[in-house]
């Protein structure tokens, strides 16, 4: 009896299946593959984003001389001059740029053989600061690389934060007589909910209707904003003023700083690598987190193998937005204490670029709002000593996700053999599922 030949469609189905299925046994096994060069693929993988920081590194202080009359003038005396000229203008701004980010190496050591607290607490405060920038890029940066895990371009995460910041200061400062560590559980769960909720309503109209993510999160961006807005110079508007702020947030919610002042460094640090570490296990070491990744990576062969891709689509929303929350609610409860108008300064917009640099790996995500934060709190430093203009770390990071996003081209400038299958980390199956 003749066999019956199948489809080229239903064998790709067959093929996706048996690999769906092979990989679900070994992640609910505990088995991993056995690849004697994956040391190898590490440090590929690694590589271009660190290639890419250092061209955006040369590329942004070549930008710092082109746009510098010392430059231009040093060059009309010689060529030479110019050179050492340009050289002296990018060293100065990079050393700004790094002492304002970490601290200069030399008041650290001076203070610590001091032994005078308080001038200890200022050598270390850039430092410190760095991380109090980069946490919320922690919990921003895992919302958006949890949805391109699951195929989705989570475009919203600017409205979650503002979401999940009202949430959490509502709750934060409503609530009264209960103790720290009651409450400040509960406003964090709040903003969780808040940005949840945010995130559910695209989820939903995605998995539904087919509406594409980036439009709806990109619309609920706006919604937040006015949301925001309305509360803040409504219902939300702290009494006695005309300023639009919220009430201050009480006591007992506001997150443990471990310093004392100038020094800002608080729990919430803490928190995101904690969540860091479970968004790793979820996504990596659970049968959920791999239906999710398996319907980011093909969502046919998902469906075909039993997977509710709907569902799946909804929970990486919510999830997705819950990350954006918690971002929005740690700046109030451990750095501002309230809630004011246009609070972010682009947390959920820069978490793309984070995310992306970050491989979409929790991991790379905790090195990258590292990175981010630190740019972001050196610039500041940079701008002052330099007299160089603070839009020049955008310029940096720019260029950086420029390169991160099109490895070819560093590969090209550096003469880097291309990946087998499989070697790089995964953005996103195809922003959108589709």
């Amino acid at each position: 009896m003749s066999e019956v030949k199948k489809t080229p469609q239903e064998e790709s189905k067959k093929n996706g299946l048996q690999v769906f299925q092979d990989e679900l046994l070994k992640s609910a096994t505990g088995q991993t593959h056995n690849h004697p060069s994956k040391w190898r693929r590490a440090l590929q993988t690694l590589a271009i984003p660190v290639l890419a920081l250092f061209t955006g590194l040369v590329l942004g202080g070549l930008i710092i001389v082109l746009t510098s009359t010392e430059f231009y003038t040093a060059w009309g005396q010689s060529p030479l001059q110019g050179v050492k000229e340009g050289w002296k203008i990018v060293a100065n701004a990079y050393s700004a740029l790094f002492t304002g980010a970490f601290g200069s190496p030399s008041k650290i050591v001076a203070a610590l053989q001091a032994g005078k607290v308080e001038d200890i607490r200022k050598a270390f405060y850039p430092f410190f600061e760095s991380l109090v920038a980069a946490t919320p890029y922690i919990f921003g940066g895992l919302a958006v690389a949890l949805g391109f895990r699951a195929g989705l371009f989570n475009i919203g995460a600017e409205g979650q934060i503002f979401v999940g910041a009202i949430f959490g200061a509502f709750v934060g400062y409503s609530i009264k007589g209960i103790p720290a560590i009651l409450h400040v559980p509960l406003a964090f769960l709040a903003g969780a909910i808040g940005g949840g909720l945010w995130g559910f309503i695209p989820g939903w109209l995605k998995a539904k209707t087919g509406g594409h993510e980036v439009i709806n999160t990109m619309m609920m961006n706006y919604i937040a904003f006015r949301l925001s807005d309305w509360l803040l110079t409504g219902p939300m508007k702290r009494p006695g003023t005309a300023n639009p702020v919220s009430p201050t947030i009480e006591e007992s919610a506001k997150l443990y700083r471990f310093f004392g002042e100038p020094i800002r460094f608080h729990m919430g640090f803490i928190i995101a690598l904690l969540v860091a570490w479970l968004v790793y296990w979820f996504l990596f070491k659970t049968k959920w987190g791999f239906e999710l990744r398996a319907v980011g990576s093909n969502p046919h062969a998902a469906r075909y193998a039993g997977v509710v891709v709907p569902l799946s689509i909804i929970l990486a929303m919510v999830l997705s937005g819950a990350l954006a929350g918690m971002a929005g609610a740690n700046e109030v409860l451990g750095v501002n204490y309230n809630l004011a108008m246009a609070f972010s300064s682009g947390y959920g917009w820069d978490s793309i670029a984070l995310a992306l640099l970050g491989k979409s790996h929790p991991a790379g995500v905790v090195l990258s709002a590292l990175l981010f934060g630190a740019l972001r709190n050196g610039a500041t430093n940079m701008q002052l000593k330099s007299a160089i203009p603070i839009d020049i770390i955008s310029v940096l990071q720019a260029f950086i996700l420029i390169f991160v996003a099109a490895p070819a081209v560093i590969r090209t400038i550096y003469r880097m053999k291309a990946p087998t299958e499989g070697e790089e980390g995964v953005f996103a199956g195809s922003w959108g599922g589709k």
